[in-house]
């Protein structure tokens, strides 16, 4: 087993059977690459994940929360924490009149499809994002000119410090882009939506126009989308292209010919190669044009031990 802190040792002795060492991590992520998580626990409800929580009980460790791993980047050398990720226990959805629940593990382009087939209008836009309901609230995941935000009313987390469940309302999450106030260490386990009537005719038609849309422009293979956020006013591909790295290779990892705001990850490649990828293009762009790129992917396992939890 790979060294580990005494602290997060005693929580693997705490959770017993439950935990995993030295588990696969960059195999759940969309990148495809990357190394194991130190301790993974897979919690198979809200019970088991607050039975986690107290077997964290504020121990000082690195977390990691994981969804379905589509905007995260994972170190060649892993992630020295835990890793929580729900089973799916937590893929529940329910469908109230204009009200809709969704557990943290219903994955989004589910979301949006039942809902548009069930007459509702307002997460068409979720069908291309190959993300969870939980990352989604996490992060207001967005796309096509709508977030999360929009049409969410409330959501459930567990805080895996105190031990304790709560709801909160969306305007609590006090949520900007690709951003929320939410914690490494609040777990969401569900999330509540309103919607507006819609035609389920009109609402399929708008979902493959999405569909059709995102397989003509982006990449497909091993990426996690978009891996800078756009500056304001300007576009993070545009930038990237006039700075003449569109299609750019370092080691595994390729600046995408399809979309350069894309970084591809080879088969069996390396997941360092993709970060000092990353991090060449923002050099060269910053050189290039005078703008300093924000990474949208959440780094994992980079730099000092625990680095991007979260």
């Amino acid at each position: 087993m790979t060294d580990v802190s005494d602290d997060l040792r005693r929580v693997g002795e705490a959770l017993g059977h439950r935990a995993q060492w030295d588990a696969p991590l960059g195999a759940r992520t969309t990148y495809r690459v990357g190394g194991t998580a130190a301790l993974l626990v897979e919690p198979a409800d809200e019970d088991d994940l607050v039975e986690v929580a107290r077997a964290v009980n504020g121990v000082p460790i690195p977390v990691l929360v994981l969804g379905r791993g589509s905007n995260l980047l994972v170190a060649d050398g892993g992630f020295s924490g835990l890793v929580v990720t729900l089973d799916n226990g937590f893929e529940e959805l329910a469908i109230d009149g204009m009200e809709v629940r969704a557990g943290a593990s219903v994955s989004l382009p589910v979301l949006a499809r039942r809902t548009t087939a069930a007459g509702l209008s307002g997460l068409e836009w979720a069908v291309g994002v190959p993300g969870s309901v939980g990352g989604a609230v996490r992060m207001n995941a967005g796309g096509h000119g709508s977030e999360t935000v929009a049409t969410l009313v409330g959501y459930r987390w567990v805080d895996l410090m105190t031990a304790t469940a709560a709801d909160g309302r969306a305007a609590q999450l006090q949520s900007g882009y690709r951003h929320t106030a939410l914690s490494s260490s609040d777990v969401v386990v569900s999330a509540a939506f309103r919607l507006v009537p819609g035609d389920p005719e009109i609402g399929a038609a708008t979902i493959a126009d999405i569909v059709r849309w995102r397989r003509a422009n982006q990449p497909g293979g091993s990426n996690a989308g978009s891996v800078f956020t756009n500056p304001d006013g300007d576009s993070a591909g545009r930038l990237i292209e006039e700075s003449g790295l569109k299609g750019f290779r370092l080691g595994s990892a390729e600046v995408s010919e399809k979309h350069a705001n894309f970084i591809q990850a080879d088969e069996h490649g390396s997941a360092d190669d993709v970060a000092k990828l990353i991090a060449h293009v923002q050099a060269v762009v910053a050189e290039t044009t005078g703008v300093t790129l924000r990474t949208e992917v959440r780094m994992v396992g980079f730099g000092c031990p625990g680095s991007g939890a979260g």
